[in-house]
């Protein structure tokens, strides 16, 4: 079971899930999850502070080069779903709820029925 942020937006029909959890995907691709998901300044910064390593990896060597990258990795991976947070509220989504649910697709059920009682 994952703890889900619901986000609506009046001209939308479905509701955005946003889960509360270690992303793999942000942390093994980052530009390819900046990219899906539309987070352009995350995408910047991550590719600025990869120029930085590589460049200070040149005076701190390969080995600690290598590792503050896998330390990079697993910040975006955690911080992934705070960075979908922010994106989607800086695009006039709002948040609505916190929904603990097995899928992503089970917690927009759940908010669509618990939306529709009230």
């Amino acid at each position: 079971m994952t703890l889900y942020s619901i986000f609506e937006r009046p001209d939308e029909l479905a509701p955005a899930v946003v889960p509360e959890r270690f992303s793999w995907f942000a942390a093994l691709l980052p530009p390819v999850y900046g990219l899906a998901h539309g987070l352009w300044l995350g995408l910047v910064l991550y590719v600025a502070a990869l120029l930085a390593l590589v460049m200070a990896s040149q005076w701190i060597g390969e080995d600690a080069g290598f590792w503050l990258y896998v330390l990079l990795a697993v910040l975006v991976g955690f911080e992934a779903p705070a960075f979908r947070r922010r994106a989607l509220k800086a695009r006039g989504w709002s948040y609505r709820a916190d929904l603990v649910a097995a899928a992503p697709d089970l917690a927009q059920r759940d908010w669509l029925s618990r939306r529709s009682h009230v």
